[in-house]
């Protein structure tokens, strides 16, 4: 069913960072960095797979991502909701049954066997489709499944996540190069307030991950592992 309600932009990140906060989706260590798939530090860690397991946050925050594309994007915008593997699948499938969509889900690479597919299920020339995902940090991960998209003829503008890390300046140029809008629920920002406001870590804590949310580059390279 499609949501009849329309909280704020403000307040769907508020909610959102709170209920992520909520399940222990939301890790900072600032004594043992978390190590990210590039290899670089980071003393913050986002899970949001966890989200599956919780279906009262689940549902709401499906909600909260079908309202906002359709506010951001359009009411009648989309003709296919494509999650990306693995992580965007389960969300892919929520949304879609929102929007009374077809759903499908791209492979990171071709399986290797059979027709040899990197789309699962059915997707035709000319739909429109959104790539739906957990997140996004720099945004380029998001333009393989967008290729991969494309090439059965399909157009592919805007891909929708729960969390954007919103701390790398290049990633809106990244995914706008290639013709893709960016929709989210919250950021590290929205995140770090809701934090301070539950007192849910200590304050030196929460400004050492401040300092990293702002300078992340230089933030790693000075706590890189000899």
């Amino acid at each position: 069913m499609i949501p009849t309600t329309y909280p704020s932009q403000e307040e769907i990140a508020r909610l959102t960072a709170r209920m992520l906060l909520e399940i222990g989706a939301v890790n900072f260590n600032t004594d043992e960095p978390y190590t990210l798939a590039s290899g670089l530090p980071s003393p913050s860690y986002i899970d949001c797979r966890k989200l599956i397991s919780y279906p009262r946050i689940r549902s709401t925050l499906m909600d909260f991502m079908t309202v906002t594309v359709m506010r951001n994007a359009g009411f009648e915008a989309f003709d296919n909701i494509a999650g990306g593997e693995t992580a965007g699948i389960p969300f892919a499938a929520l949304v879609a049954e929102r929007m009374a969509l077809p759903m499908t889900y791209v492979r990171k690479k071709p399986k290797g066997y059979g027709k040899n597919a990197r789309i699962e299920g059915a997707m035709s020339e000319g739909e429109r489709v959104l790539l739906v995902e957990d997140l996004t940090t720099d945004g380029g991960s998001k333009l393989s499944f967008v290729d991969a998209i494309r090439e059965t003829g399909a157009t592919c503008g805007h891909t929708a996540v729960i969390f954007y890390y919103d701390i790398f300046p290049e990633t809106t140029k990244t995914l706008g190069d290639h013709g893709v809008d960016l929709h989210y629920l919250c950021t590290w920002w929205d995140v770090l307030a809701e934090a301070r406001a539950q007192g849910a870590f200590g304050e030196d804590t929460l400004a050492e991950v401040e300092k990293f949310l702002k300078s992340p580059r230089e933030w790693q390279e000075a706590n890189k592992k000899a």
